[in-house]
């Protein structure tokens, strides 16, 4: 097999793709971002009851990570969720959407994972009253770290630490 010499990280980028990362961890990081982009559903739920689409999205993401759903359909969850963050007019509810598109597009692509984290970091910041955001996104980003399964922990807090400028330095 030919070693990946793409731009992407190659850790994140599965093994049948000459990367790094096996099919195990890649299921764990979808299941990850998941968990992250569910956690704030709700902010976008109370503005939108009616539009299922990050719930689905997240939904998919985690039919992927059990091998229940295909990449295809990972993508399209992603694509609809993305639509849906287009069309919110809520800024917090806008994020939560992005948050579960990234969620379900690591099935596509693993470095979505921190996608899913930063967008839901900053749907809580923006949810939360101006003095208290920044304390809001810290507990957030604690959280996350706290359901990182031990199996991924050092490949996701140490993208975090090399992609956090690229996220808005929303992980602390």
């Amino acid at each position: 097999m030919v070693a990946y010499a793409g731009r992407r990280d190659p850790r994140f980028v599965a093994v049948h793709r000459g990367g790094l990362l096996d099919e195990a961890h890649h299921h764990l990081l979808a299941s990850w971002a998941a968990d992250c982009a569910e956690h704030v559903l709700s902010l976008f739920t109370a503005k939108y009851p009616e539009d299922d689409r990050p719930r689905r999205a997240i939904e998919t993401a985690r039919a992927w990570s059990r091998g229940e759903a295909s990449v295809d359909e990972a993508r399209e969850a992603a694509f609809a969720a993305h639509a849906a963050a287009r069309s919110a007019s809520d800024a917090a509810a806008r994020e939560v959407a992005r948050a579960a598109g990234h969620a379900v597009a690591t099935a596509h692509m693993a470095d979505h994972e921190l996608g899913a984290a930063a967008y839901a970091i900053r749907a809580v910041r923006l949810a939360s009253p101006a003095a208290d955001a920044t304390l809001a996104g810290e507990r957030e980003c604690r959280w996350q770290s706290e359901q990182l399964p031990e199996a991924i922990r050092e490949l996701v807090l140490s993208d975090e630490e090399r992609r956090n400028r690229k996220f808005w330095s929303v992980f602390t």
